[in-house]
């Protein structure tokens, strides 16, 4: 059954295509019932008609449909007609991230000479003063999912809506792993950059799951993945907000895992006005190991909200490292208080235990004149 405008999905009439990609097409429709618009991802027929999946999938998306947050659009359910299954959500009005950061690329930029020519389009940096606020909101979708045990996994700026009042939407969360689709005969190795998901049997090990520009190094070797794989894609679209520049790129989808294994950032590619302590905040995101990484997104939401109101000018410290160990730190207020107690002695010994200060005797003679008497004594 193919779909156009006036086609109906159940009580929703889709209206207009809003795109497609690994994870199903996604139309505009009307929810007749509601009298209101959604958003409709119609499911891939490989997923629709296999009934395992199915299950896993609904079982999946119960759980997205639980989150509520301002920063993430909402799952409202599912729905079938003819063959079709769609996910019904939230309809996020605005543009994507990737659209925000596309739209101002001046003309003649110079592209990457590792990117081929025609697979990337140039791009503008976003002003720090609207990057920040934007990642401080994607960092609060991300930190409200994970202290639930829930993954994103896809995390890109196409991935990413920005209303017209300024709101951030994290879309399509957790589908990565929810949908588990497999890529056979895809043509998905032609576009390395913007690909749609690579997903095979998200839940095991020793698969490729995400979108290759900004997999985690984890992701891309076909490891379990967590919460620091998310972590690490935050870490590439701030760095690409700021420098207007993808973090890993190249001619084919291997160039760009090869890269995302083995290559360093260009550091150089951020504004020379980056805060030294959101540069170690990203330094700190795109640690290629795991272990020492940022270990919770948390601790990115502070360092953006204390650079943003101006507070504090240290930066993020080591994950999993606390500033100096207990001793370390009780060491400043232990000697402080041995420098009050060594004064108190010091005063009361000077004060009362030094002896008081005692007169010498003074001798002299005193010739008297002859006959002078003193008393009864008589001196000639």
């Amino acid at each position: 059954m193919g779909l156009s405008a006036g086609t109906k999905i159940g009580p929703y009439e889709i209206l207009s295509p809003l795109g497609a990609g690994g994870m199903g097409e996604v139309w505009r429709a009307r929810d007749t019932k509601l009298n209101r618009d959604v958003a409709l991802k119609v499911l891939p027929e490989a997923l629709a008609q296999d009934g395992q999946r199915m299950v896993r999938f609904q079982r999946e998306a119960q759980v997205l449909a639980s989150m509520n947050h301002p920063n993430i659009a909402a799952i409202y359910g599912l729905e079938e007609s003819d063959g079709l299954r769609a996910l019904v959500m939230e309809l996020v009005e605005g543009q994507t991230l990737a659209e925000q950061i596309g739209r101002n690329a001046p003309a003649g930029r110079l592209k990457s000479p590792s990117v081929a020519p025609g697979t990337e389009t140039a791009h503008q940096a976003v002003s720090t003063d609207d990057a920040l606020p934007i990642a401080k909101q994607i960092a609060d979708a991300l930190e409200y999912a994970h202290d639930r045990g829930i993954i994103h996994r896809d995390l890109k700026p196409a991935n990413i809506k920005i209303t017209p009042e300024g709101t951030v939407k994290v879309l399509d969360f957790g589908l990565a792993k929810a949908l588990d689709l497999d890529p056979t005969g895809s043509d998905l190795f032609n576009s390395p950059t913007l690909s749609p998901t690579l997903s095979i049997a998200a839940t095991q090990a020793g698969v490729i799951l995400g979108t290759a520009a900004y997999m985690s190094p984890e992701q891309a070797r076909g490891k379990q993945v967590d919460r620091r794989a998310d972590i690490w894609a935050f870490g590439c679209v701030l760095f690409e907000m700021l420098s207007g520049k993808k973090m890993f790129a190249g001619d084919t989808v291997t160039d760009v895992l090869a890269a995302v294994v083995r290559a360093e950032p260009e550091w150089e590619a951020l504004p020379g006005d980056t805060s030294p302590r959101i540069r170690e905040l990203i330094r700190r995101c795109l640690t290629k190991d795991p272990k020492q990484r940022l270990q919770a997104i948390g601790e990115a939401r502070i360092a953006i909200e204390d650079t943003i109101s101006g507070v504090g000018a240290g930066l993020v410290p080591a994950p999993g490292r606390p500033q100096g160990s207990p001793l370390q730190r009780a060491l400043p207020w232990t000697l402080a208080v041995v420098a009050i107690a060594a004064l108190i002695v010091v005063a009361y010994l000077w004060r009362f235990a030094a002896p008081a200060p005692q007169g010498s005797p003074v001798f002299a003679d005193i010739p008297l004149p002859e006959s002078t008497s003193l008393g009864s004594a008589s001196y000639s």
